[in-house]
């Protein structure tokens, strides 16, 4: 169903042409943010309609504006693409994309399981309700099934990939309370 945790893993079967950033110096363009509703053994996922991952399915999410906490980003995401407000996002994890073709990404995900509203379609996004077991993964950023699972389940992460184009060059994902110790300082 989802690929195996692996730290520090170069990709055999890909010719790495995306180098791999010195992680502690490396600096995104952007800072983003994630957001993942679920209740019971059902997630609501995205697909997005416009930005960066045109086309794919996600969670909501997007840019950090300035002056922003990233909780605040997360909540005011979720209401501007499907128009509901989650009442409890929990950070799990960050993501770091170092990406061929794309502006680095720096982002930190969360969870939900409780928000006030009815999922709405946008101009943004169409909302998707799905099991859990069923994540359409195939419709999704290739990263997102070495890390998604285990954040549903409420561990925390830290994960850092390289892509070229779609496809994934090197990725360290790693699980456990000492995670937020590599979250990147004064953006949390």
């Amino acid at each position: 169903m989802f690929a195996p945790v692996t730290p520090s893993k170069i990709m055999p079967e890909r010719l790495n042409k995306v180098p791999i950033p010195d992680w502690p110096s490396w600096k995104p363009e952007i800072e983003a943010t994630l957001v993942f509703i679920h209740q019971g053994t059902r997630v609501l996922l995205i697909k997005k309609l416009r930005g960066i991952g045109m086309g794919k399915m996600n969670g909501p999410g997007g840019k950090i504006d300035p002056g922003e906490t990233p909780e605040q980003c997360a909540i005011r995401e979720v209401q501007e693409e499907l128009h509901i407000t989650p009442l409890d996002p929990v950070k799990r994890g960050e993501l770091w994309f170092a990406m061929s073709d794309l502006p680095d990404i720096h982002c930190h995900v969360y969870t939900a399981t409780e928000f006030t509203g009815t999922p709405t379609a946008t101009e943004e996004a169409i909302p998707h309700w799905c099991e859990i077991a069923e994540i359409p993964f195939e419709k999704m950023w290739e990263d997102d099934s070495y890390w998604l699972p285990q954040a549903l389940r409420g561990e925390t992460f830290d994960a850092k990939f390289t892509f070229e184009d779609e496809k994934i060059q090197f990725h360290d994902v790693r699980f456990g309370e000492d995670s937020a110790e590599r979250w990147r300082k004064g953006v949390s």
